[in-house]
């Protein structure tokens, strides 16, 4: 990957240069310039803040559509999360938000070209199917061996020149500037600093990490009283009721306190968070009005999820509702955890009256929530199995 890809941000968000100063980090995200001064570059700010969240929604979804590759996706959000927790501010919301354009950029224009790839493959198997041994399959047999060759060169040679849009589609440019880069003998020492520079930013293993610690926690707490939860198969039997009722409890005290362990845990990435229930509660003592709208933001903005179960998607058809997912998520995310900041940062506990009308609160959109979740396996396709989904807390996919 090229030198270009860490440095290389919108022209608009890139700050004046000055001699001998460091390149700006892959990532991050220059100030807006002065709207009436330069409006222009402020107007390059905003459009390259916006193609960068939507290039985020993109590749997240991507990540997301892609079993146990969508742990990167639920722990990238978590590092938001975790940002926003420490910070307190929703602007800190979103890593690496300068580089997300390129790194969009990046991704598309390879999908483009291995679209091509799939095509002129199936194009040669379709022609060995039809006449086998001809001499139309033997060359369009051929031209999948070339195609597939000439597209990982040009693919190699793009993100060797930076990884922009025009990069994929101006192969002459990319085979002369390598060929430059050759000569001054910068080419493969340069693609090692700008691959090293990129993988150091974005962090790969500790999104991982940090995704799957987040899925686990969550779901050692949300286990067990889900299954009870789920119980219930025939009304005539008093003890799966009894069950039902036991499990819609423990569920209602879950999804209160889970939330905000988990951006406990996304802020100080420290397993034994999870257990750290008197935090939590505390935390429900100093802010419950704050952490009342938060919640009731997560878990109602997850319910219409269920309503993309009804039938089941095709797996062509995951990368369409995945982002319906992740701009419905991720937002009630990074609120959970300004909540969790503000509450973190309130010297004292509220009034008590101001608690016990919060908590009433709580409890009937929890009840609300519960009774509205429990009639989902009677609509959605995976029957029961959607209960353990948990989408506001777990993977944001709808497989």
């Amino acid at each position: 990957m090229a030198t270009a890809i860490p440095s290389a941000l919108s022209a608009a968000t890139a700050p004046p240069r000055v001699a001998g100063a460091p390149a700006q980090p892959f990532g991050e995200l220059a100030p807006c310039p002065h709207p009436f001064r330069h409006p222009l570059r402020a107007l390059g700010w905003l459009i390259a803040v916006g193609a960068g969240l939507a290039s985020l929604v993109w590749l997240l979804s991507l990540l997301a559509a892609i079993p146990l590759v969508s742990f990167l996706a639920l722990g990238y959000m978590l590092e938001g999360e975790g940002r926003v927790v420490r910070s307190g501010r929703l602007r800190d919301g979103v890593p690496l938000l300068g580089g997300l354009p390129r790194l969009g950029a990046v991704v598309f224009g390879t999908w483009f070209w291995v679209l091509v790839v799939r095509f002129v493959t199936s194009v040669a198997a379709d022609a060995a199917l039809v006449a086998p041994g001809s001499a139309s399959a033997a060359r369009w047999a051929v031209a999948r061996t070339l195609v597939a060759l000439v597209v990982g060169v040009h693919v190699a040679l793009a993100w060797r020149a930076g990884g922009s849009r025009a990069s994929f589609f101006r192969p002459l440019r990319n085979v002369r500037a390598a060929r430059a880069q050759w000569r001054a003998g910068t080419l493969w020492s340069g693609a090692a600093d700008g691959l090293a520079a990129v993988i150091g930013a974005i962090r790969p293993l500790h999104l991982l990490r940090l995704g799957v610690g987040g899925f686990a926690g969550a779901l050692a707490w949300l286990l067990l009283p889900t299954l009870a939860f789920s119980a219930l198969r025939d009304t005539q039997h008093p003890g799966a009721v009894l069950v039902t009722l036991a499990g819609g409890v423990a569920l209602a005290v879950v999804l209160a306190w889970v939330p905000l362990l988990q951006a406990t845990y996304a802020a100080e990435g420290r397993l034994r968070a999870f257990t750290e229930v008197a935090r939590v509660r505390e935390l429900h003592r100093r802010a419950p009005v704050v952490l009342l709208v938060a919640l009731a933001v997560l878990y109602g903005l997850s319910l219409p999820l269920f309503l993309l179960k009804v039938i089941a998607a095709p797996r062509d058809a995951v990368l369409l509702l995945t982002p319906l997912f992740i701009v419905t998520i991720y937002p009630a995310r990074l609120l959970v955890g300004w909540a969790t900041a503000f509450a973190r940062r309130r010297p004292r506990r509220r009034w008590l009256v101001v608690r016990f009308g919060a908590g009433a609160a709580l409890v009937a959109a929890l009840g609300l929530y519960l009774f509205l979740l429990f009639f989902t396996p009677a609509i959605g396709a995976l029957g029961r199995r959607v209960l353990l989904d948990h989408h506001a807390l777990l993977l944001p996919t709808p497989f």
